[in-house]
């Protein structure tokens, strides 16, 4: 009877091994069934995690394959280089794509496509919203885009015709500025659709991905070079390639279906597309402010709700945190402003402001000029300075603005209808101060409310600017916390009302209530007194 009791412990210990290592087992197939199946998806995607507060951004790339690889182009001119000669362009008689055609029996008449594409669209959401929770393919931090394949007469014969060109310097606008660096500096709708079209293996972004087929997209782009041909083509021939572009979208079955609600149209230089975009006012416009005195943009045309304020590409070289350090003892200038000094409608602050400021200590103004000794000249002189004068141009915003933020120089705008990038993300105040008009151009005021600024406050300042300056570089291939990235989270956050005025302007009937919009904003009022 001894034996008994140390039989029945060594069959309990021997029972309770088995029951462990059997529930180990079946939680390692757990694991290994799981990843399978997300690791191995072809639609398996990692959504990206959302943006921390400005301040408690990584010095680490957020993509460890970004560290790897080879450093991201900046240049628009070599990227588009790199481009043209690794990419094949469509032959110039395309015709684009005709990516989406109504079932047999429909007739292809433009209506029953629009309506076909409707309950394709349909399903698709409905089965995102009820299917599989842990399906990436299904989060709503995943923006889907489609991408027309439009002639290439819209698309790369437009960047063939600006690479030809670019070394003409005789080629200026009315005002003396090179258009070639016009076009460079709007280039946003390059920057966007070469990462949107590169092969998904050499993409590092992963909250947009482009997607094949109409129905799974939550947007549309349209990929015209809206700038190029306005300022490259011969105004009549400009105009005509504008209506053929108007038309050829316009008869899309998808943007039939929207009213082109859901399509996003580049036109970041406030001339393009002027003649025909009143057509396309439904649509996400993407863009450099959003002056509303009528001379750009007509009431209506454009709103924050609806459209999106994208950066300007930089005219200087980006400051790195070894060149911030080696300009810290070299920032001598209190405040530095250099361009041009005489603008129309909000921009003839200028005039004022250089008044107010003349001989001022610590002050430099100066009349800018073109070419690499003008860039070389306005480099120099913001990486000297410790705050950088931005008043407004011709329109409410400047490229000079962030021209200052590349160059680690506290921009101090002067502006007071300007509306900024991704401002539903970052918080300007911790990098740039704001003055009124009325306030900066009294004489003496604004010397002695910067001499006034707390050395702590600059230096934070400064700190900021070293790590907000990467949200405002495009960049191939576009880089996590780039310009880019952060387009594509502002716009997933427009996607739930894009959808909402959608479906109601489907199923709107006659008598129907209007939609209520405030119509009571003001125009540029940058004011002069």
């Amino acid at each position: 009877m001894a034996g008994k009791p140390l039989q029945i412990g060594i069959l309990r210990s021997t029972s309770f091994v088995v029951a462990f290592l059997s529930l180990l087992g079946l939680f390692t197939a757990f694991l290994l069934f799981y990843y399978a199946k997300y690791s191995s998806s072809s639609r398996c995607l990692l959504i990206a995690d959302s943006l921390d507060p400005p301040l408690r951004l990584s010095k680490r790339s957020p993509n460890p394959s970004a560290d790897a690889g080879a450093p991201p182009e900046y240049s628009f001119l070599v990227s588009l280089e790199k481009f043209l000669a690794h990419r094949a362009p469509p032959s110039t008689d395309s015709a684009g794509s005709a990516p989406f055609a109504a079932a047999d029996g429909d007739g292809g008449a433009p209506a029953a496509a629009a309506k076909a594409l409707d309950d394709s669209i349909w399903k698709e959401e409905a089965e995102r919203l009820y299917g599989d929770p842990l399906d990436p393919w299904a989060a709503p931090s995943v923006v889907r885009v489609y991408v027309y394949e439009m002639p290439a007469k819209f698309t790369y014969d437009l960047l063939w015709l600006f690479r030809k060109t670019y070394k003409e310097t005789v080629n200026l606008t009315s005002n003396g500025s090179p258009v070639h660096r016009l076009i460079e500096q709007h280039s946003i709708d390059y920057w966007l659709w070469a990462d949107l079209i590169a092969p998904e293996s050499e993409r590092l972004l992963k909250n947009v991905i482009r997607v094949h087929r109409q129905e799974e997209a939550d947007l549309f782009y349209i990929p015209f070079f809206t700038t190029i041909s306005y300022f490259l083509l011969e105004k009549q021939k400009c105009k005509a390639l504008y209506r053929e572009a108007l038309k050829w979208v316009t008869d899309q079955p998808a943007w039939q279906r929207s009213g082109g609600r859901d399509h996003i149209l580049p036109v970041h230089h406030p001339w393009s597309f002027k003649s025909v975009r009143r057509f396309m006012k439904k649509a996400i416009w993407l863009l450099p402010d959003m002056d509303s005195t009528g001379n750009w943009y007509k009431p209506g045309e454009v709103w924050l709700e609806k459209d999106l304020i994208l950066p300007y590409v930089p005219n200087l070289d980006f400051c790195d945190a070894e060149c911030l350090r080696d300009s810290q003892s070299k920032r001598s200038t209190l405040l530095f402003f250099r361009g041009r000094l005489k603008r129309n409608a909000g921009g003839k602050i200028r005039s004022k402001l250089t008044a107010a400021l003349h001989n001022a200590e610590g002050v430099v103004i100066e009349e800018g000029s073109v070419g690499e000794a003008g860039k070389a000249a306005s480099q120099t002189g913001m990486r000297n300075s410790l705050f950088c004068l931005s008043p407004a141009g011709d329109t409410p915003s400047s490229a000079r603005l962030f021209d200052a933020i590349v160059s680690g120089c506290i921009p101090v705008i002067v502006s007071d209808e300007l509306e900024l990038p991704f401002e539903g993300i970052l918080d300007y105040r911790k990098i740039a101060l704001f003055v009124s008009s009325n306030d900066a151009v009294q004489d003496g005021w604004l010397v002695s409310f910067l001499k006034n600024v707390d050395s702590r406050q600059i230096r934070e300042m400064q700190s900021n600017l070293a790590k907000y300056s990467r949200h405002f570089l495009y960049s191939s291939p576009a880089q996590p916390l780039g310009a880019e990235d952060l387009t594509w989270r502002m716009i997933a956050g427009k996607l739930v009302n894009i959808k909402l005025h959608t479906r109601r302007s489907q199923r709107m009937v006659e008598g129907s209530r209007n939609l209520c919009t405030c119509e009571c904003r003001a125009g540029n009022i940058t004011r002069v007194p």
